[in-house]
């Protein structure tokens, strides 16, 4: 069974569940904004099904519920914020809009993050940028749960790139990608639809490959080994090497150079217990302005994007796409007709709307 809600009953709710939890209703906002962005894009892996993880990390002592991000080290066009082990989408939406703010005043602004936490959807961030006319640029560490090529330990997180450029006529130019084959979210949707994973996402502890969704996702939980496999698969030949260096590099720019945690530290124990993550992040924004005329670029843009619409398609193929236009079109689907929301997801919602004496999201209107 599958329920639909719409976009400001489920932000409104989880508003709710994050208030209920002691964070700022401002603060609850933006959590929920960047979750319900997942869903509304077609991204559920990071969307509402994720929120229990949000409330555990809170209960649990892991997110600190009232902290606020602060400029630890800053230059007119750069900067370093402790995230103080709070909401990662509340330092992410900071430092985001810090980067746009050095953009607009002196053509391009870097932001690096650390002691933070899970920021959600990477998408979230450049489309922000986007809102300001600007080129977005954001990446994050995540705890390890990626085996590097050849290997079988978990080093590297599923790291994910996101990037947004403005087009005009055409939706704008939007990559949002783990760089690996899958990010943990899909290994968690496979699992709880009791699907086996695709041959080559993944490997077993002794780094073979497996399509145990369950096996893999028990091995990430523990931090110890086997997991998902950069992108491009098992070993070099379909380039999977490409993955593994996209993914340091991503650590490097959001962990090395925060002064944060990166690899298998993201995430660890102190005297057997697990303590808050020093998941890190980075961010730019980039004033197209200082380059080029604005509505120069977009037209550009648009004549991109149409060169590659319009070549010729591979047999049996009737349509080519360009990055962020298909999640642009479940946006306005989902829009008109609501987000979907599985039975599954539904009874965790209902479950945490319980435990803090909330109607459920289905009652919300």
């Amino acid at each position: 069974m599958e329920y639909r809600v719409t976009k400001d009953n489920l932000e409104r709710f989880c508003t709710d569940v994050f208030t209920k939890l002691e964070v700022t209703e401002e603060n609850a906002r933006i959590i929920s904004e960047n979750l319900v962005c997942g869903d509304i894009r077609g991204v559920k892996s990071h969307g509402v099904a994720r929120l229990k993880r949000y409330v555990d990390g809170i209960k649990n002592g892991l997110i600190y519920p009232n902290a606020k991000p602060t400029i630890v080290k800053e230059t007119k066009i750069t900067a370093t914020v402790s995230g103080e082990n709070g909401p990662g989408q509340v330092a992410g939406d900071f430092a985001m809009n810090l980067a746009i703010q050095k953009a607009k005043a002196h053509g391009i602004g870097m932001v690096t993050v650390n002691k933070s936490n899970h920021y959600g959807i990477a998408g979230y961030y450049v489309l922000n940028a986007l809102k300001e006319k600007l080129i977005g640029i954001s990446t994050t560490n995540t705890a390890p749960l990626a085996v590097p090529t050849f290997g079988r330990n978990l080093r590297l997180g599923t790291n994910p790139i996101a990037f947004a450029a403005p087009a005009n006529k055409h939706d704008n130019w939007v990559l949002d990608m783990a760089t690996t084959v899958i990010p943990r979210g899909k290994v968690e949707v496979y699992d709880r639809e009791g699907k086996p994973l695709e041959q080559g996402w993944a490997v077993d502890a002794n780094g073979v490959g497996t399509t145990d969704a369950a096996s893999v996702l028990k091995n990430m939980l523990e931090l110890g080994s086997g997991g998902v496999l950069p992108l491009g698969g098992e070993g070099e030949l379909m380039g999977g090497h490409k993955g593994y260096g996209l993914s340091v590099m991503v650590d490097i720019l959001s962990g090395v150079l925060s002064g944060g945690a990166f690899g298998k530290n993201v995430y660890a124990k102190k005297d057997g217990k697990v303590v808050p993550p020093n998941v890190c992040h980075f961010f730019a924004a980039i004033d197209i302005e200082a380059f080029i005329d604005f509505n120069e670029f977009t037209t550009s843009m648009d004549q991109m994007i149409e060169d590659l619409k319009e070549s010729q398609k591979a047999t049996n193929q009737d349509q080519i796409f360009v990055h962020g236009e298909k999640e642009f079109n479940k946006e306005r689907e989902y829009l008109k007709d609501g987000i979907p929301i599985t039975e599954k997801v539904m009874t965790v919602l209902d479950e945490i709307a319980t435990s803090l004496s909330l109607e459920s999201v289905q009652q919300y209107r």
